[in-house]
């Protein structure tokens, strides 16, 4: 009976660096083992927002990419998805206090679809009422503000918090805002 050689799979991959979108510096966050361009190609890579902008206070904040396209040894990605780690969010909701979450499908001023997942957090307890108010109000200031620009520019504007800081200013004379938090971001669904 004759002897089979086995081939050492590993060895035969290739090494790939793996590029942050363009709204994230273009830079190399890693590398990522394939077989061939076409093994590369649609692979989702989950890094924390930190890495990709180099803040601290993004600790607690997890972005999705996707290859999208492969250049020799380089693959370049697109930005699939943001969302904070539940231990942050379990982190904010306390007593004494009265959460609204939403979830807004939108379509972006050049047509890119995404839907947010909302946390607003009120300073005290409030009535429904107050709660299903800023819900509705939310929904409508979030399609108005996402029908106004480019899906780069509400990323941008959310990673950034710019886009939760004026949802509070807008939303607090419903009830006195604690916290408003985009628990997760799915782009292009």
């Amino acid at each position: 009976m004759a002897v089979q050689k086995k081939t050492d799979t590993w060895r035969l991959k290739k090494w790939y660096s793996v590029y942050a979108p363009k709204q994230f510096g273009d830079t190399v966050i890693g590398e990522m083992p394939a077989n061939d361009e076409k093994a590369a190609m649609g692979r989702k890579i989950e890094v924390g927002l930190e890495v990709l902008t180099r803040n601290p206070s993004h600790a607690y904040t997890n972005v999705t990419l996707k290859v999208i396209n492969v250049e020799g040894a380089a693959a370049h990605t697109s930005l699939v998805g943001i969302r904070q780690l539940y231990s942050y969010v379990r982190s904010l909701v306390r007593k004494y206090r009265s959460i609204s979450t939403a979830v807004v499908p939108v379509s972006s001023k050049d047509g890119t679809s995404m839907v947010l997942k909302m946390l607003v957090i009120t300073r005290q307890r409030s009535t429904h009422s107050r709660i299903r108010g800023i819900r509705k109000e939310m929904r409508e200031l979030i399609k108005a503000y996402a029908g106004e620009n480019a899906a780069q520019d509400v990323v941008g504007a959310i990673v950034e918090g710019r886009f939760q800081a004026d949802l509070a200013a807008k939303l607090k004379h419903i009830a006195p805002i604690s916290k408003v938090e985009v628990r997760a971001l799915e782009v292009g669904r």
